[in-house]
């Protein structure tokens, strides 16, 4: 009787220290600038091999499809000449992700997924045909994490420019910050058509990335803005509207975590509560490959970087 008693206690505290350990799930998320420009010349081997070397389970890119000629700013007019985004299958398996995904698309910015689980669309956000565009679009997916768990992930590409989409007058636009009022639109319908028509999402598993183009306030103290500014109204949205945790920020507190050469961060990765706590580490990554710098050749290049103008983000979390 004392062994059988020994070797069940054995055998919980086993399973015990197995639960205890989970399963790691790391997601790279990176705009890639016209779709690792800096790289395609090389065949993506550089770009490869850094993938690989951070192992991630799940990518997301944005700025996803190539753009231009090699070393130049010449658009690349057919689709046929266009490596990306009509072969991500063939660039994710060499860095080991079996699957695939454009997730947002509407114009030549898209967001792409890459994995080594299954992922499946849910919607497609682009607008709705009538006084909302979402110019570069947006995606909510999900990926099928095992062990009956899924992580609900949704990409994100905001409005880049100063003055609002199809402004008529874009200095005057410009100088009333029609670009920040028009990305607020776009974020609230993102987050409407997504995480919003699911009650009780705080508590599953949802993770919302990309580049907002916008930045937040809660960083204000490194920009010095009026607290009132439209520049913040993105993020402002995000924070009151919605149950999600930026990451960066809450993994940071009382630091500034730059995600663009520029010195702005407006990259982020947003969570729910339910997932923020399995997140074991998260952070930008600067150095390597990843390292930023301005093309010599500056306006001669549309002022493009290598091998990007933002930098990556990885996050870790631990599923049981």
């Amino acid at each position: 009787m004392k062994r059988l008693i020994t070797f069940v206690l054995m055998f919980l505290s086993l399973s015990c220290l197995a639960c205890g350990k989970g399963k790691e799930i790391k997601l790279l998320y990176w705009n890639i600038q016209n779709g690792m420009w800096h790289d395609q010349g090389n065949n993506y081997d550089g770009f490869v091999d850094y993938v690989k070397s951070m192992d991630p389970d799940i990518c997301v890119w944005c700025e996803a499809e190539s753009r231009y000629v090699t070393d130049t700013c010449t658009k690349l007019k057919i689709p046929e000449d266009q490596y990306l985004p009509w072969n991500w299958d063939i660039l994710a398996a060499r860095y080991g992700h079996k699957y695939t995904l454009i997730c947002g698309k509407r114009d030549t910015f898209p967001q792409v997924i890459t994995s080594k689980y299954p992922i499946r669309i849910v919607k497609r956000v682009t607008g709705n045909g009538d006084d909302i565009i979402v110019v570069h679009g947006a995606g909510w997916a999900q990926v099928d994490l095992g062990r009956g768990q899924e992580l609900n992930l949704v990409t994100v590409h905001t409005w880049p420019q100063k003055y609002a989409y199809l402004a008529q007058d874009q200095a005057a636009s410009a100088a009333e910050q029609g670009g920040d009022e028009f990305r607020s639109k776009e974020i609230r319908y993102i987050c409407e058509e997504t995480i919003g028509t699911v009650p009780g999402a705080e508590g599953q598993l949802w993770l919302m990335c990309g580049d907002f183009n916008a930045i937040s306030s809660v960083d204000n103290a490194h920009y010095g803005k009026d607290p009132s500014d439209k520049a913040f109204l993105v993020h402002d949205y995000v924070r009151g509207n919605t149950p999600y945790i930026d990451v960066i920020e809450r993994m940071y507190p009382g630091q500034f975590c730059k995600s663009t050469l520029s010195g702005r961060r407006i990259d982020m990765v947003y969570v729910t509560p339910a997932l923020f706590g399995k997140i074991t580490s998260a952070s930008p990554l600067y150095d390597g490959f990843a390292a930023a710098s301005r093309d010599p050749r500056g306006q001669q290049v549309h002022n493009f970087c290598h091998p990007s103008d933002h930098y990556p983000i990885l996050v870790t979390f631990k599923i049981k």
